[in-house]
Formats: C-alpha cells, structure tokens, sequence
C-alpha cells in the first residue's frame, strides 16, 4: 500500500477510504477490503479531499480550493482567498458539514501567530470566513443534530465547541471543550472524528497516539498508542463505520518502519457517524 511522506484528512465514503499525501501532492483512494488503491497526482500541496456529491473530488491546498475530476484530470478553482499569501500559507485540514457545505482552514506555514483563518464554501460556490485568528486549522466536526462544531486549531492545543446555525453556518457562544495542555497530553491535537455516542477521537501529531475525549466532560476516555510518532488524522469506515482509520507522516529525523502508512485500528465497540459530502447547487 501507498507510503505517504504526511497522510492528512481521511473520509470514509462509499466503501473506500479518501485522503491526501500533502508534501507527496497525492490524492489516494483505498478499498480496505480488497487493499485496491488508486493514487492521483495533484501538482501541489493539499490539506484535505472530499467527495463531490455530483462526481469527482473537492480539494484544498496550495491554489486554494479546487474540484478535480479523477477521470479527466481537469482541476477547476473555486476559490483562492489567500493568494497574496502563497509560499506563507495554505489550505490545511478541512470536512463538509451536514448540509453539503465545504469547510476548510488554512494554515501559517511560518507559523505566525493568528494569520490563517477557516472558510465555509456553500452551495451556490460563494466563500465564506467564518473565523479569523487561526494559525494552524485542523480538526473538524459536528454532532448528531448539528447543532454543535467542534474545532481545532492546532495551535491553541485546545478543541473548541461551538453553537451551529444550520441555515448561515453561523457559530456562535464558543466554549473550550478540550484542554490538551490542561490534561498534560503529549503531541499536538491534529485530525478529528466523532463517534456515535458523540466522543471526540483525535490523532496528536508529534504524540504518536489517537485519544478519545468526551467532549461534555472535557474528559480523556481512553488512549491509543501507535507505533510512528506523527499520528496526523483518523476517520471512521468500514461497512458499519466500525473500524479506526488513521493517518501518518514521516518524521524526518526517526527510523520509523511503520511511518507513512495509513493504519486501522478494530475491536473499539463503537462506531462512527457518516461523512458528508459537497453538494452544490450550480
């Protein structure tokens, strides 16, 4: 199976497994079943992929947020709202909500404090911010009912809950959900995912783990330990989204045999809720 130099963003959708390799500029695409993949080269750096509900992809990274069709090749921008920051900054980690409206942040890859922001593209094409003062956006993800966000940026080491209005996209009342410093957690808090029962499981760059929290509480609920120490993002999949996937980078100065590999973790006894995704109206 494919090694990736940073595997980022999984999602579950339609019987396979989506992510991306960022500094690799890949999108890949994996059966877990059959280990069939497929791998697309995208000519830059991407944050994060997912499914166009009418075909083909959405991504975001280097250029901005963009559609590709995997069977032609043709990439078309949709949006680009830090071009005058390119070399400064990208798209990073990002999901689609569950009204089909793709959400996306950016990242400060000099890491200047509060100059990347998170965007929400809707239906109709236009874009977005929805927050501003972020350095390094990352996890994201919403509850049963959608009436709460949950979010990180990476920098803060803390997961941030909002209250979710489902007609704008508006946040409001934002909460401190999780302290990861608070709890003296290794690593820093990256990729994220809900399960059924709505507990948070984050992957902790650096921190070589995967940590369950229940995010009412702003408790830990159980750690996983993973054999790289650049743990980047998990996702839910599988036929009853009963199996942990997890994404991994490669860290330049370890002898990590394991590092790069996508990962799956079974036996949880719990399950994940489905991925959305992009749904446009034009």
């Amino acid at each position: 199976m494919q090694v990736s130099q940073w595997g980022e963003a999984p999602i579950f959708w339609k019987d396979h497994l989506i992510y991306v390799d960022i500094e690799g500029h890949k999108i890949i695409r994996t059966n877990p079943e059959t280990l069939k993949e497929q791998v697309w080269d995208i000519g830059e750096r991407i944050g994060t992929v997912v499914p166009h509900l009418s075909g083909g992809y959405i991504y975001a990274g280097d250029t901005g947020i963009n559609t590709y069709d995997p069977i032609t090749g043709t990439k078309t921008n949709l949006a680009d709202p830090e071009s005058h920051k390119r070399g400064i900054n990208r798209f990073n980690d990002g999901k689609c909500d569950p009204y089909g409206r793709f959400w996306g942040g950016t990242i400060s890859l000099t890491k200047k404090i509060g100059d990347a922001a998170l965007y929400m593209l809707d239906s109709h094409g236009q874009l977005h911010r929805k927050l501003t003062q972020v350095t390094n956006s990352n996890g994201i993800c919403w509850d049963s009912d959608a009436k709460k966000m949950f979010y990180i940026d990476t920098a803060t080491y803390s997961v941030r809950v909002f209250d979710f209005e489902a007609k704008s996209g508006d946040l409001f009342n934002p909460l401190i959900a999780i302290d990861t410093k608070a709890l003296g957690l290794s690593g820093s808090p990256d990729g994220m995912t809900i399960d059924s029962n709505g507990n948070l499981w984050i992957a902790f760059c650096h921190g070589g783990s995967v940590i369950c929290f229940d995010p009412v509480m702003g408790e830990q609920l159980c750690k996983i330990n993973l054999p790289c120490i650049e743990t980047t993002a998990c996702a839910f999949g599988g036929p009853n989204l009963e199996r942990l996937f997890v994404t991994t980078g490669i860290h330049e100065s370890l002898e990590e045999p394991y590092a790069g590999r996508l990962m799956v973790i079974d036996g949880l006894g719990v399950h994940g809720v489905p991925s959305f995704a992009y749904s446009s109206l034009i």
